[in-house]
């Protein structure tokens, strides 16, 4: 059934393809040339301006991408230096509580 409902589907696009090329095919005078060539332009100028509004929405996309990057990036760095300070303290947490367990090993390095 999933074969046949796509089969119809292709059916009906090829149809009003058709359809499309029989009512230009048919344009006998110049009245009906000058109406299809002003919904053409008025089809041309609403592209444009779609065109124009995803592009502006595009380039702020791009900026925000931009600027969530730079963040993330200085937050990795940000959490790169909390690490190395973090394994810092804990060393010398480490050598802390060696010297309290065993002072005499400590000052004989």
């Amino acid at each position: 059934s999933a074969q046949i409902a796509d089969l119809q589907q292709k059916l009906l696009d090829a149809d009003n393809g058709d359809r499309a090329r029989q009512r230009w095919d048919s344009i006998a005078t110049i009245l009906e040339a000058k109406c299809a060539l002003k919904y053409l332009l008025a089809e041309l100028v609403s592209s444009k301006v779609q065109e124009s509004k995803l592009q502006s929405s595009l380039e702020q996309s791009q900026a925000s991408c931009s600027d969530v990057q730079k963040m993330l990036m200085e937050e990795r760095n940000h959490l790169t230096e909390l690490e190395a300070e973090f394994q810092n303290q804990l060393l010398v947490q480490e050598q802390q509580h060696q010297e309290k367990v065993n002072p005499k090993s400590w000052r004989s390095q």
